[in-house]
């Protein structure tokens, strides 16, 4: 591809995102939004400004931010936090995750009398939370304190147990002969996503013993990021999520380390890559598709929610969580994207072509419609459980309303 439409494409998402975000900050919502909304305006489905070709030439990016993120997210899996909040973060995490597949599965079926092995397939995948756009709001308001570290917690297990959740309802299916997928396509990305985690720890003993006291910053971060892109290098040759592998990375190193400071330093580095990575994101909607979203894709869209929301609450009180995060802790697990889209993809091929196409609809559909309410969800949530402190919000809304006024 010329160069020259490389480098002006990326230049118009950066700045595209940049000129939204001084439009969404006046109703004061999260940065998230405005990169989404920039997305979907210079993406091929309406001004048209980035082809599909070139959409379709980025998903490096979505690797590279995704392993970014979850380095980030490892450095809340320190033993003092497991041994302040116990067993029952998997608690949490089971709870919020099964009630929405649950909600979701049983709810098509019964409601909508959809195939059975459509209803076990979506239910599954309402399993899966996206971290990205949680995390980036999470640092813009620069939220602290517990209700962040069960946050990142909750969000960094539930792919596991999607994946768990999502395996399982493969083999039911696949016990079928309405359907030719092979076990080893089931089998295989378990194997891959352990053999990913087994690399994330190596990488992290790795970088533990490679970080003296006399590196410099600069060297710190290409050291970390080469370790970074190789793992999303592996993780995309086997065709799996860099997400879980690249958290026992960020987890390993900051327990044999207690080096915070490396994780301050790569959020300097990070901005341009997430900003890239959601107007991206916002591009891969077919504003049509919501033609044939339906009544069944509202559901879905409303029914996982419901059931995120209540299986939190559920487990907070079992957990014995604060009453702050039992009441708040559900709105910030709405998003949904990157490995629920991937799992769609996998899912698709498991059913027949129209119901495969269904499926896919609803999850890029309601993916985007996620991605759009979660960060003002998450601000709401992070903002009434006592996360976000005034001073960071007010100062916030005062610096950008100045940058808004160019």
């Amino acid at each position: 591809m010329n160069t020259t439409i490389v480098l002006l494409s990326l230049s118009a998402i950066l700045l595209s995102g940049f000129l939204l975000t001084r439009i969404t900050k006046l109703a004061k919502l999260p940065n998230v939004t405005g990169y989404i909304i920039a997305g979907i305006v210079i993406g091929p489905y309406f001004l048209n400004l980035i082809t599909h070709e070139m959409v379709g030439n980025m998903g490096f990016i979505s690797d590279i931010a995704l392993s970014l993120i979850a380095f980030g997210v490892g450095r809340f899996f320190i033993k003092e936090a497991f041994q302040e909040v116990g067993p029952g973060i998997i608690i949490i995490t089971v709870l919020e995750s099964l009630f929405a597949g649950i909600y979701v599965a049983l709810f098509m079926y019964y409601i909508f009398r959809l195939n059975w092995s459509f209803c076990l397939i979506l239910g599954s995948i309402a399993t899966a939370t996206a971290p990205a756009s949680t995390m980036v709001t999470i640092r813009q308001y620069h939220a602290r304190g517990n209700f962040v570290n069960i946050l990142l917690q909750v969000i960094a297990f539930d792919d596991a147990v999607c994946l768990i959740a999502f395996s399982i309802s493969a083999a039911i299916i696949n016990s079928s002969a309405e359907i030719d997928v092979s076990a080893a396509k089931i089998i295989l990305p378990v194997a891959y996503n352990i053999g990913a985690l087994a690399i994330g720890f190596i990488s992290g003993v790795v970088l533990s013993r490679l970080m003296t006291s006399k590196r410099s910053e600069e060297n710190r971060l290409i050291l970390t990021i080469s370790l970074l892109l190789g793992i999303s290098g592996l993780c995309a040759y086997v065709d799996i999520s860099p997400l879980l592998s690249c958290m026992v990375f960020g987890a390993s190193y900051i327990n044999l380390t207690k080096d915070s400071e490396l994780y301050r330093q790569l959020e300097k580095f990070t901005p341009p890559i997430l900003s890239i990575f959601f107007v991206v994101s916002g591009m891969s909607l077919n504003i049509s598709s919501f033609n044939t979203f339906g009544i069944a894709g509202i559901s879905y869209f409303i029914v996982r929610i419901l059931g995120k929301y209540s299986g939190a609450y559920v487990g907070c009180s079992i957990a014995n969580t604060t009453k702050t995060v039992r009441n708040f802790l559900g709105l910030a697990l709405i998003p949904q994207a990157g490995v629920a889209i991937g799992l769609a993809f996998l899912g698709k091929r498991m059913l027949p072509e129209s119901i495969g196409n269904t499926l896919m609809t609803i999850i890029l559909s309601s993916s985007v419609l996620y991605e759009l309410l979660g960060p003002l969800c998450a601000k709401i949530a992070l903002t009434y459980s006592g996360a976000i402190d005034k001073n960071n919000l007010t100062a916030d809304n005062n610096s950008e309303s100045k940058l808004s006024s160019f």
